[in-house]
């Protein structure tokens, strides 16, 4: 059975170190490069002691050079939206960790992120990456854009609704809460222990930068004009991310019709969890999967939709998607290496 050649740029994130966990038993990948600038002459395991004894404990990390990957590599995860553009310049495919693919219009990139976008000519050419909404582009494209932790976890959450016209046009409301692997491995004062510890508080309240894309795709697959409101909070824990949605439902749309729609839309998908009526998502129920579990409730006298998701942010909310991603790029069935059940308690 024919394997294939990955390359990794980033081995010292969160999402660097989650794709190692997963590449690491994955029948089919090979890791022929793990790059980082700070780490480069070390082994992984040096880097990570969680790998040895492995089969990637041995690798040693080296600086990014896109000629050397794109050689060495079928494949290529990366955050770096340069690197990326140079590898595509070299034929090689990429699943981009970044937020620079994920928005097809060049305006709105730069007016959230308040840069100019270093490669636009790739924009339209590349597929969002949920594979339970793009999977068939997904297995053509070279360049696919890793979404987001937080809007995959709206996103899936308003799938079947939005797919189904359960909605009216206006504004959605997303209130998420993430653990604070979520901020990044970056030494930063906010996200030391003492500062996390025994609170909660709000990130980028109506400016996070992964607004537009939620927008964006919202859109796309309501077909109609809608808006969102948007705030994350950080926890105190490692990882997860807990999201409730408010949404306006059309006028006389009722509850059976709406959990009819989920429950339907969700069983062909194996990573989708509609939980039993009075149960609601836990992050420790999808700890370390891809699994979304999702509930809801309807509001009569509302006339709103409360959906409640949960989601591993470092496995489905970034490095298990993008390995999904990649075995849909390379041919192969979407979850291999990513089977696994959650890690409880």
């Amino acid at each position: 059975m024919k394997r294939f050649r990955v390359g990794l740029v980033g081995a010292d994130s969160y999402t660097g170190m989650e794709l190692l966990r997963l590449v690491a038993s994955h029948p089919r990948l090979t890791l022929t490069r793990a790059t980082s600038k700070a780490d480069a002459g070390k082994t992984l395991a040096e880097i990570h002691p969680f790998l040895q004894r492995t089969e990637l404990a041995e690798l040693i990390v080296c600086a990014p050079e896109t000629k050397d990957l794109a050689k060495a590599c079928d494949l290529v995860f990366s955050p770096d939206p340069e690197v990326t553009a140079q590898l595509l310049e070299l034929k090689t495919r990429v699943v981009d960790l970044s937020p620079a693919f994920r928005l097809k219009d060049k305006a709105v990139y730069e007016e959230w992120h308040k840069t100019s976008h270093s490669s636009p000519k790739y924009l339209k050419e590349t597929v969002y990456g949920i594979p339970e909404i793009n999977a068939s582009s997904i297995r053509r494209a070279r360049l696919t854009a890793n979404p987001g932790s937080y809007s995959t976890s709206v996103i899936l959450g308003l799938l079947p609704a939005l797919r189904l016209n359960l909605l009216k046009s206006g504004t959605i409301i997303a209130d998420s809460k993430a653990g604070a692997s979520e901020a990044g491995r970056e030494a930063c004062l906010p996200n030391l222990l003492c500062e996390l510890y025994d609170s909660l508080r709000p990130c980028h309240p109506g400016s996070h930068y992964q607004t537009p894309e939620m927008i964006q795709e919202i859109q796309e697959l309501g077909k109609k004009n809608m808006n969102i409101i948007f705030t994350p909070h950080l926890l105190p824990i490692n990882r997860g991310i807990l999201t409730t949605i408010y949404a306006p439902l059309r006028k006389g749309v009722e509850e059976a019709r709406v959990r009819s729609a989920y429950e339907a839309g969700f069983r062909r998908h194996r990573w989708l969890r509609f939980l039993p009526e009075g149960v609601y998502p836990e992050l420790r129920n999808v700890r370390g999967t891809m699994y979304c579990d999702v509930s809801l409730h309807v509001d009569k006298k509302a006339g709103m939709l409360t959906i409640i998701t949960a989601i591993d942010n470092l496995c489905r909310g970034s490095a298990g998607q993008a390995l999904a991603n990649a075995n849909l790029m390379l041919g192969m069935p979407v979850d291999i290496a990513l089977r696994e059940t959650p890690l409880t308690p």
